[in-house]
C-alpha cells in the first residue's frame, strides 16, 4: 500500500497481550503509536486479549501494525488471525514468524543453508531419556521465547539440571547452546537491507532481561568498532539469515563474536522492540532514519501473506 492509502485507512497497533513479554510491548506500542500519530495516520493502540477478533472488527481496524513480543504475537498465532480476518499486517508472516519465534527450528535453517550458528542440542523436559551431551559452559533457553526469559548461562555440570527446570517453566522444548566466549553484536534488518552494526557491552557481562530494559545497564557502541570484513561479514551474514527465514519488514539478527573473529548466528528477531532507545531505531538513526520515519516505513511494509490475490484487501 501506498503512503497516501495507508493515510486513510483506520491503523491498529497491537501491543500487551499474555505473553511473558507483556511489559516490553507495551512500551513498544505506546512508542510505535506516538510515532504513526507524529506522521498523521489515523491510528489508536488496541492492548490484546481473548476478545481481539471482536474489537478489531467493532474499531473497524483496516491495517495492524504488530507491536507483540513473545509467544501468540511474533510466533505466528497473531499473523494468522490476522489473515484469517482479512486485515493486512506489519513483519513476517505465518511461517517465517514460526521459525524465527522457534530457535530450534530457525538453527536447524541455518545449518541447512551454511550458516554459522554455535553447536546445539534439543532436550525434551517430559523425557526422562533426555540427557545434555555438550559439556559447559553452556546457555540453557526454551526453545521459544525471547528477552533472554528463561535463559541460563551454565558453567558447570551441577548447574544443568536447575537450568533445564527454569527453562521449562516456559516450554518443554528446551535448547541447550554452547556457550560462545566473546562479544555480543547485532544488525538490524529493514526490508532485507542491513542496518548499521550494534555492539552491546552489558555491564554484567550476560546481556540478560535487566541488562536489556534497565538504563545504565549496558553500553551499546553504534557503529561497532570492528575491523571493516567482520563489519561486512556481519551485514552480509544478517540480510542472509532474514532472507532464509524469509521475514518481510523490519527484523534483527542476534550474533556472537568469539575470540577468533567468527561471527555465529544466534537468533533473529521478526518483532524487534521499537521503543526510542531500543536497538533498532538505535541502527536507524545511525542510518539518518528518524523514529517516526522509521515507524512509517514498517508500516509501509504491511501485507497479507497468505492466499489468492483476491482474498488481500488493500493490498
Amino acid at each position: 500500500m501506498t503512503r497516501e492509502e495507508l493515510k486513510k485507512k483506520r491503523i491498529g497497533v497491537l501491543m500487551g497481550g499474555p505473553s511473558p513479554e507483556r511489559k516490553i510491548s507495551l512500551k513498544t506500542g505506546k512508542a510505535v503509536l506516538k510515532g504513526l500519530l507524529a506522521k498523521g495516520y489515523q491510528a489508536l493502540g488496541i492492548e490484546v486479549d481473548r476478545s481481539l477478533a471482536t474489537s478489531l472488527l467493532k474499531e473497524k481496524i483496516e491495517v495492524a501494525f504488530v507491536a507483540l513480543h513473545g509467544p501468540w504475537g511474533e510466533d505466528g498465532s497473531m499473523q494468522g488471525l490476522l489473515e484469517m480476518l482479512g486485515i493486512p499486517y506489519t513483519g513476517s508472516g505465518v511461517l517465517s514468524s514460526a521459525l524465527a519465534m522457534n530457535k530450534v527450528m530457525a538453527k536447524k535453517i541455518f545449518h541447512y543453508h551454511n550458516l554459522p550458528t554455535p553447536k546445539f542440542q534439543v532436550i525434551n523436559y517430559e523425557d526422562s531419556l533426555s540427557e545434555v551431551t555438550i559439556n559447559p559452559p553452556l546457555v540453557v533457553k526454551p526453545a521459544s521465547g525471547g528477552s533472554t526469559i528463561g535463559t541460563t548461562i551454565v558453567k558447570s555440570k551441577k548447574e544443568i539440571e536447575e537450568a533445564l527446570k527454569k527453562a521449562a517453566e516456559y516450554d518443554q522444548e528446551i535448547l541447550v547452546e554452547k556457550y560462545i566466549e566473546g562479544r555480543d553484536i547485532t544488525v538490524g534488518i529493514l526490508d532485507g537491507k542491513h542496518l548499521p552494526v550494534i555492539e552491546i557491552v552489558p555491564k554484567s557481562g550476560f546481556y540478560d532481561y535487566e541488562a536489556k530494559y534497565v538504563p545504565g545497564k549496558s553500553e551499546y557502541i553504534v557503529p561497532a568498532r570492528l575491523p571493516s570484513e567482520i563489519t561486512k561479514k556481519a551485514n552480509k551474514l544478517g540480510e542472509a539469515a532474514y532472507r532464509v527465514l524469509k521475514c518481510s519488514g523490519a527484523a534483527r539478527v542476534d550474533f556472537r563474536l568469539d575470540k577468533k573473529g567468527r561471527l555465529l548466528i544466534l537468533e533473529v528477531n521478526t518483532i524487534p522492540g521499537l521503543t526510542e532507545t531500543s536497538l533498532l531505531p538505535m541502527a536507524a538513526v545511525e542510518a539518518g532514519i528518524d523514529f517516526p520515519t522509521l515507524i512509517e516505513r514498517i508500516l509501509l511494509s504491511a501485507r497479507l501473506h497468505i492466499g489468492s490475490k483476491m482474498s488481500r484487501r488493500g493490498c
